[in-house]
């Protein structure tokens, strides 16, 4: 009766604590166990029980500390002495001691969830044991004195405690408990301990800041959450993919939609599968939407030129018509940029044509003329497809003038290091060289030079004009 009333006063003592249930961020933690216990001694085991209390304060994310107590029944049955024949009951054979352990356990958890959290623990502590009941038909020496004395103990095991509701845990365990005494069953068999395995299942409370808490781990606190409005259970309130915490701190996106920009993408798409701005719906300014490019254009959402033409995606879908995926919509062999700045038609191949040829002209010493047309893939000096008509018109300028000797010149706009560019722009010179020696030009009649962006012809601030930055030049300079 004493041991019931002890457990309804522990009980009723922790009912009392108010506070989210969790696993981390508490001050205190309090709880009460049964463990069915198995006895290890010279004797057989007999049905045993303890009844525990403990209090337990968090160390950080993965180390606790647990203070505990209790009181409990250690029987064996005592088949090792031969027993009078007059013993009328099992009773009359049990060995009963009451034992109250007090220890200390350090439990590591280093695996938690939202539901569960599981642990292994291991400690040191004292244990008062005080012999109850011997067979009283039996009459050895050892039972001539009943002990009573304290011991030492070095409990372990391991079990999960699982959430059953925000104010209720239910802790399951397993373990053992060895002692320095081999006087548990008041018998002596040298260098053999007594000890206990246990079963134990029990309820714990949680208290401390219940503010500063963060029961479902997105990286927000409980008060952070509700002065949001997200909910303090659900990592992600959304349903985007993205921890609310991550979007809050990290993305800078609303954690309450989805879509924050409204693209009809979500955010946490936008983030790691098209690696577009979540917090804009065109992110890379050519005037088309974000999901209009992935979903409808088929076009890169973070490159303004998709196929490099010199036309941004949006005017080529909004204004010129044409194909933003190809550099040559009509396919005419004239790039759609060079056709729309030479006014002739990106729909149409017939108008494509270099203009036919002019009577011959001298090519006066220090005339340059400006190849548009000549493309190049990005940060390459390799030619691009559609620009062997301006190639060949200037093949036909120097077959039909064998005596001159030119320079080929390359420019670019100012974006990248001057470094690179003046590099890139030699490279590009040598390529268009190459190609005509490889048509028939005499090498000995090019000169090549990279000017780099040193001789802009039009602003580097518009996209307009650093295109025209972007050309190669034949001179004559003998």
């Amino acid at each position: 009766m004493k041991v019931r009333y002890f457990l309804a006063t522990i009980f009723l003592v922790l009912l009392s604590v108010t506070a989210n249930a969790q696993f981390k961020n508490y001050n205190v933690k309090a709880g009460i166990q049964y463990n069915q216990l198995l006895p290890f001694s010279e004797f057989d085991a007999a049905p045993s029980f303890l009844g525990r209390a403990f209090l337990g304060f968090e160390l950080n994310k993965t180390f606790s500390i647990e203070i505990g107590g209790g009181y409990g029944k250690y029987k064996t049955n005592d088949n090792f002495n031969v027993h009078s024949e007059t013993a009328t009951t099992d009773h009359e054979h049990y060995v009963s001691t009451d034992i109250i352990p007090i220890d200390a356990r350090l439990k590591i958890a280093p695996f938690p969830s939202a539901n569960w959290n599981p642990y292994v623990y291991f400690g040191a502590g004292l244990l008062k044991y005080t012999v109850k009941e011997v067979p009283s038909t039996v009459h050895i020496p050892e039972y001539s004195k009943l002990e009573d004395s304290w011991t030492g103990i070095v409990p372990a095991g391991i079990g999960t405690e699982i959430k059953l509701s925000k104010n209720v845990i239910l802790d399951v365990s397993v373990g053992a408990t060895y002692s320095f005494t081999d006087f548990l069953n008041n018998f002596l068999i040298k260098d053999f301990k007594d000890g206990y395995g246990h079963l134990g299942v029990g309820l714990s409370f949680v208290g401390g800041d219940d503010c500063n808490t963060d029961e479902d781990m997105d990286g927000l606190t409980k008060c952070r959450e509700e002065q949001i409005g997200t909910d303090p259970e659900n990592p992600d309130t959304d349903g985007d993919g993205c921890k609310d915490g991550d979007e809050v701190n990290i993305y800078k996106t609303n954690p309450l939609n989805k879509d924050t920009d409204g693209d009809t993408l979500n955010d946490c798409d936008e983030i790691n599968k098209y690696n577009t701005n979540p917090l804009s719906k065109d992110t890379d300014s050519d005037k088309l939407m974000d999901n209009e490019e992935v979903n409808q254009y088929l076009t890169n959402p973070t490159d303004r030129d998709t196929d490099n033409d010199g036309l941004t995606d949006g005017d080529e879908v909004l204004i010129y018509k044409t194909n933003p995926k190809i550099a040559d919509t009509d396919l005419g062999s004239i790039g759609d940029g060079v056709e729309v700045n030479r006014g002739t038609d990106p729909l149409n191949p017939n108008d494509d044509l270099p203009p036919a040829p002019k009577p011959k002209e001298e090519v006066k010493i220090g005339t340059v003329i400006v190849l548009e047309g000549i493309n190049f893939a990005s940060g390459s000096a390799e030619i691009s497809a559609g620009s062997e008509a301006i190639l060949e018109k200037a093949l036909r300028s120097m077959k039909d003038n064998p005596e001159i000797i030119v320079e080929i010149s390359g420019h670019t706009d100012s974006r990248g290091t001057r470094a690179m560019n003046m590099n890139l722009s030699k490279n590009r010179a040598e390529s268009v060289k190459s190609w005509l020696v490889n048509n028939g030009i005499d090498a000995s009649r090019i000169e090549t030079e990279g000017y780099g962006p040193d001789k802009p012809i039009d602003s580097n601030d518009t996209e307009e004009g650093r295109l025209r930055n972007r050309r190669i030049e034949f001179k004559r300079i003998r």
